[in-house]
C-alpha cells in the first residue's frame, strides 16, 4: 500500500498556519464537516488537520476550493448517506487508498453496513444485501473509478436507477474522492497513531 511508505509531510499546528492556512483550516473545521468530526477524522487531539486536508494547506487558495466542492458533495441531499460511503469506499479501494479506508470504514458502520458489505466493496466486489440504487452506485464507482468511464449498460443502468441529477452528483464525487487518493499518494501526510490504530 502506498500509504504504509514513510510520509513525506509532516502535519501542521494550527499556531504554524499562515493567515491564509488560517482562514482555509477554519472554514475546514468550523464548517458542516465540523458535525461529523466523532466518525470522520478532520484534524489530531494537537488540532493539526489530517490526510487531504493537510495537503490542501500546502495551497489555500485552492484547497479552499477542492474543501468547498468536497462539503458540497459529502452533504448534499442527492444520495443518501450509505450511497455516499459505498462509493467513497469504492474509490478507497480500487485506488488503495488507506488513509480514506480508514476515515470512512467507521462512517459507513455508522450507517448499519456490515462489516462483510464493506470488506466486499473494499475488495472490488459487489456486497450481498444492498437496496438496489446502493447495488448501483457501488457498481458504477467501481467502474468510474477503474476505467474511467461508463460503458453505455452502466451509463443506462444509473440513468435507469438514480436519474441525470443523483448520476452525476455520484460522478463528481468519485472524481472528488479520487483526486483526494492522488494528494494522499503523491504527499502521503503522516498518519497520526489514532488513525493507524483503525487498521
Amino acid at each position: 500500500m502506498l500509504d504504509k511508505l514513510p510520509p513525506r509531510l509532516d502535519l501542521t499546528a494550527p499556531a504554524e498556519l499562515t493567515a491564509d492556512q488560517r482562514a482555509l483550516y477554519d472554514a475546514i473545521t468550523g464548517g458542516p464537516r465540523s458535525s461529523q468530526a466523532g466518525t470522520v477524522p478532520i484534524a489530531d487531539a494537537d488540532g493539526r488537520l489530517l490526510g487531504p486536508f493537510a495537503v490542501m494547506l500546502l495551497s489555500p487558495a485552492v484547497g479552499d476550493a477542492m474543501q468547498q466542492v468536497g462539503a458540497a458533495i459529502r452533504f448534499s441531499q442527492g444520495l443518501t448517506g450509505r450511497e455516499r460511503e459505498l462509493a467513497i469506499l469504492s474509490v478507497a479501494g480500487a485506488l488503495d487508498s488507506e488513509f480514506e479506508r480508514l476515515a470512512h470504514v467507521p462512517a459507513a458502520r455508522s450507517l448499519g453496513l456490515t462489516e462483510s458489505q464493506i470488506v466486499a466493496v473494499l475488495a472490488g466486489r459487489r456486497p450481498d444485501q444492498l437496496a438496489a440504487d446502493e447495488a448501483v452506485v457501488v457498481r458504477l464507482a467501481q467502474a468510474m473509478t477503474v476505467d474511467r468511464t461508463l460503458s453505455d449498460e452502466d451509463y443506462a443502468a444509473g440513468i435507469e436507477s438514480l436519474g441525470q441529477s443523483r448520476l452525476a452528483e455520484l460522478t463528481w464525487l468519485v472524481g472528488y474522492y479520487s483526486a483526494l487518493a492522488l494528494a494522499l499518494a503523491v504527499f502521503r501526510p503522516a498518519l497520526p497513531d489514532s488513525i493507524a490504530d483503525r487498521r
